[in-house]
């Protein structure tokens, strides 16, 4: 399969998932929105991939190509190839459901716990640990079912459509190198400094061995994802 990645920033990269696409025999292209590149065509891939990104989704004055990649999005939709979006991709897919996407309670920021959902269908463990940077949020979309969610935001993830469209406001592609980028050059999600669920640079980056634990996570996760695409 041949792979769309939409990049909004260039602190929001894919991180591990294309070692992972490569590992499993996919081909990809990362288009740079953020940089001035258009947006792909629809049947140019047989997969899309929304990246996360700092700005706000409707912000179509500052970031004109926001507009197109939603049509790119509801075009996905209502198509038959596999969907995912991570952080604000999850936000687009879920707006574009006609979800309520806006400001959350408080900032989560780090590593915290997603209890899954009775009903969810993710083949992913009933607790687990997943690295967050985020303020905005998003109500579970109509016809779609749960991933779960964390003291701090009830709706983490979310599957539609059999889980052909896959929207997750957790991560499970960051590194240890992706996330030290991340704290370096990006601005944290508004609110973090006084967020009882916002955690300090040095302990995100404490235990090296939280991101390796997500590589698996990752794997289930993307295969099962991969699984819905037509024969």
């Amino acid at each position: 399969m041949h792979l769309h990645l939409l990049q909004h920033s260039p602190h929001h990269g894919p991180g591990r998932i294309v070692d992972w696409l490569t590992s499993m025999g996919h081909s990809h292209t990362v288009f740079h929105l953020h940089d001035g590149e258009t947006p792909p065509s629809l049947a140019d891939g047989d997969a899309l991939i929304l990246l996360d990104g700092p700005m706000d989704i409707l912000d179509d004055a500052r970031y004109p190509w926001l507009k197109r990649e939603r049509k790119l999005i509801a075009k996905a939709l209502d198509g038959n190839k596999p969907l995912l979006g991570i952080g604000m991709g999850a936000k687009m897919i879920a707006a574009e459901l006609g979800a309520t996407v806006g400001r959350g309670t408080y900032a989560e920021v780090g590593w915290h716990e997603v209890t899954l959902a009775p009903e969810s269908p993710f083949d992913l463990p009933e607790q687990f640990t997943a690295f967050m940077w985020h303020r905005d949020v998003f109500a579970l979309p109509d016809d779609a079912l749960p991933l779960g969610g964390s003291l701090g935001s009830p709706v983490q993830g979310f599957a539609w459509d059999a889980g052909r469209a896959l929207g997750l406001l957790c991560h499970f592609e960051v590194t240890h190198a992706s996330v030290s980028e991340l704290l370096a050059n990006g601005e944290q999600p508004e609110g973090s400094e006084a967020s009882p669920h916002a955690q300090p640079a040095a302990s995100i980056l404490a235990d090296g061995r939280r991101f390796d634990r997500l590589a698996p996570l990752l794997d289930r996760l993307l295969s099962q994802w991969l699984r819905s695409a037509p024969a």
